[in-house]
């Protein structure tokens, strides 16, 4: 069974060593897409989310939307047990993987081939499943011979390569997914585009943080709308971008 249950979930984050009347805590008040909240007593926090509430079940494809810093990225950092908590609770039944880091959990000191294996434990899969998949990881990267040397001889690219091959190997039953992890090389993307839609037709539940409705339209059916850190819709795809696009015009007209 595959599961993610979000109770009033809420995070918050304290600014440290802020003065009352700083620059820095000015700064941080008009950058910060969540609210701050002030204590004469205390340090000034940042509610990164607020009270979040949610059912997603198997078959469920479930975009994040909404402006920068309305705390997409936190909400997915928080179903992989990434982000503890302040209040409410995340639940999750199956094998959660988080496609946010490619690189988390490799070591450029040693090979290609060797951080294959470190990565792929480090993802949960036990030697047997490694040992099995390795070849057909070596092949999608195209890497050849630099399989044999330390990943700190690599480029950007050559590394993105390897990682994205190696996470995308195993079946998650739950994945979390940020967009900006499809950026790379345009020969990349393209080769890399394939799998990926195979890769995300496995998984039994998708969470996807995206700005792009084209990708939103064909992978997920439905949609959580973020603003500020609190939840302002989540439904269908269409209703709900049908909803942040309102949202937008009128913090637009309001602007003007």
């Amino acid at each position: 069974m595959s599961l993610v249950l979000l109770d009033e979930l809420s995070i918050e984050f304290p600014i440290l060593h802020t003065g009352h009347r700083s620059f820095k805590k000015t700064i941080l008040s008009r950058a910060t897409g969540g609210k701050i909240l002030h204590d004469s007593k205390a340090a000034p926090v940042v509610r990164a989310l607020s009270n979040i509430s949610a059912d997603i079940a198997a078959g469920d494809r479930v975009a994040l939307i909404g402006p920068n810093g309305a705390g997409k990225t936190t909400l997915l950092r928080a179903i992989a047990e990434i982000y503890e908590p302040t209040r409410g609770s995340v639940y999750t039944e199956g094998r959660v993987m988080a496609l946010l880091d490619l690189s988390l959990g490799m070591n450029h000191d040693i090979s290609g081939h060797e951080n294959i294996r470190l990565r792929g434990r480090f993802l949960g899969m036990t030697a047997a499943e490694i040992n099995a998949l390795a070849p057909e990881i070596a092949a999608f990267t195209e890497l050849g011979d630099y399989l044999d040397m330390p990943t700190r001889t690599y480029s950007s690219g050559m590394l993105l390569r390897l990682a994205f091959a190696i996470a995308t190997a195993i079946e998650p039953d739950i994945l979390l997914l940020d967009e900006w992890m499809m950026a790379g090389d345009a020969t990349f993307v393209s080769k890399a585009r394939n799998r990926m839609d195979r890769f995300v037709e496995r998984t039994k539940i998708l969470v996807l943080a995206s700005h792009s409705e084209e990708i939103i339209r064909q992978w997920c059916n439905k949609a959580m709308f973020l603003k500020a850190g609190e939840l302002i819709g989540y439904g269908d795809v269409d209703e709900m971008c049908a909803l942040y696009r309102e949202d937008f015009d009128r913090e637009q007209a309001s602007a003007d």
